[in-house]
């Protein structure tokens, strides 16, 4: 890998782009997220991978201008960005993208590709295609009328302006807008309990909630088949006499029900 610097600690892999001046989504680097998206299929010992840029202006500032053309080779390497877009999607593995900097068309696509997405306040988030009169390519449109709804997805796209983080929240482009300063602080409390789950609870979250954006029966039998499942199983039932042995369900809740959780957790382990 030149583009990217892999780090991989107690089940969390940190992703950090590094393909100046800009971040530019060139066919090198998204060859190279690929690769790494696709070795992750039968990885069960990581649950988290946190995509970060090492720029200290941009995330990624968006799809290389010069694939964007009718040749052969242009066509495939744009081809290859829509697949980039999926295979993120389609990871098992919870995905995080953490922006401290510009993230415009394809890179705002490869923010909300991701499962989780948190911007500072030096992050930019915007699909300015038709500026070079093309329209989005990498679902940017697409998500952008699934979370906006028409009228403001309309205006997004034609104007392409860019909005801040504590906009793109409220717009649903990212999850949640966190200040510089507490980011690590922040990060570090999302990945103490999700680096702690097993592959399996992540991609059951995420079908239950793909189903049920589709269609809220068919989400509402997905979590029912999943919970009765799940109750079956022994170390559901080992939790649970763990739990109500430390004060699960007593008063002890209303105080201290980390602590009951906690202390479910030492035995458990022990």
């Amino acid at each position: 890998m030149k583009k990217l610097t892999i780090t991989r600690n107690d089940g969390v892999a940190s992703v950090v782009i590094n393909n100046p001046p800009a971040n530019v989504l060139t066919i090198d680097l998204i060859n190279e997220v690929n690769a790494f998206v696709l070795s992750l299929k039968d990885d069960r010992d990581t649950k988290v991978v946190v995509f970060k840029s090492s720029n200290d202006k941009f995330f990624s500032a968006h799809l290389d201008l010069n694939i964007i053309n009718g040749t052969q080779g242009g066509q495939a390497a744009c081809i290859e960005f829509s697949h980039m877009i999926k295979n993120i999607k389609a990871m098992k593995q919870l995905s995080i993208a953490f922006v401290d900097g510009i993230a415009r068309g394809g890179g705002n696509e490869f923010v909300m590709a991701c499962d989780l997405a948190y911007g500072t306040e030096n992050a930019a988030f915007a699909q300015p295609e038709l500026n070079v009169n093309i329209p989005t390519g990498g679902q940017g449109g697409v998500q952008f009328a699934r979370r906006m709804g028409k009228n403001k997805a309309l205006q997004a796209l034609l104007v392409g302006t860019d909005f801040t983080a504590q906009q793109a929240e409220a717009l649903n482009i990212i999850t949640q807008f966190v200040p510089k300063a507490e980011a690590d602080a922040f990060l570090e409390q999302i990945l103490l309990v999700t680096r702690k789950l097993e592959v399996h609870d992540i991609v059951m979250y995420k079908a239950i909630i793909a189903a049920s954006i589709k269609d809220e029966d068919v989400g509402t039998e997905l979590e029912l088949r999943h919970f009765l499942e799940r109750a079956k199983e022994g170390k559901t039932q080992a939790i649970i006499a763990a739990f109500l042995k430390h004060g699960g369900q007593t008063e002890r809740e209303a105080t201290d029900f980390q602590g009951v959780f906690a202390d479910t957790a030492a035995e458990l382990a022990g």
